[in-house]
């Protein structure tokens, strides 16, 4: 996995807008294919003046009749599963293998981490990016590298441990260590270098990349 700042929110096939909190700007979206939101989140997009391609959900949070008819609806009752989760599982379905995220977190913090379990599941079948006002988290490959983010804070974050963990071009590096939720995790680290990069041999690595000066990239 690479992370450029150049293209960090715009190099995924599809977006996805779920219903966390919105970023205060909303990137270009012409880059994306198609863009998908959830019933929570679509009165947010009509606000911004942007129309999905794609609306998702149980619509227990928008009438149906509201949403105009060139966007495809697809109803998705299951409520064994989150509808962040059964979006996910349309993007997949549908061949596309990298999604951008936004409002998958802020607002209500329950809703937060059952997005991350969502996450955690389909991780290995789709490059999945979330995005807020100040940086972007994901799941690492074994091998990730991260380029153009000098002097920005990276946290490691177990779910719920990592292990065997090498990083470099930071300015508290790991050298072969374990991290685990219950134990010691790794934020507010600093990068050092233009590019730095972590690896690790199992388990599930949770990485935020954020602003330093508490700004917007």
């Amino acid at each position: 996995m690479k992370l450029t700042r150049e293209t960090y929110k715009t190099e995924a096939q599809v977006v996805l807008f779920i219903n966390g909190q919105f970023p205060k700007k909303v990137p270009n979206l012409d880059s994306f294919k198609k863009i998908y939101c959830t019933d929570g989140a679509y009165d947010k997009l009509s606000d911004l003046k942007i129309q999905p391609n794609v609306v998702s959900g149980d619509f227990d949070s928008v009438n149906q009749h509201k949403i105009a008819i060139s966007v495809k609806v697809i109803e998705t009752p299951d409520q064994n599963a989150t509808d962040f989760e059964k979006s996910l599982r349309i993007i997949i379905e549908e061949g596309y293998k990298s999604v951008a995220v936004y409002g998958c977190s802020g607002l209500e913090q329950d809703h937060f981490l059952g997005n991350l379990n969502s996450m955690l599941h389909h991780y290995n079948e789709i490059s999945i990016r979330c995005f807020d006002d100040f940086g972007c988290y994901f799941f690492a490959e074994k091998l990730t590298e991260i380029h153009g983010f000098k002097r920005e804070i990276i946290s490691l974050f177990p779910f719920p441990e990592a292990k065997n963990i090498y990083s470099e071009g930071v300015k508290y590096p790991l050298y072969n260590e374990d991290l685990a939720i219950t134990d010691r995790i790794g934020t507010r680290n600093t990068i050092t270098e233009d590019v730095a990069k972590v690896t690790f041999e199992f388990g599930n690595l949770l990485v935020f990349v954020q602003s330093q000066r508490n700004k917007p990239f």
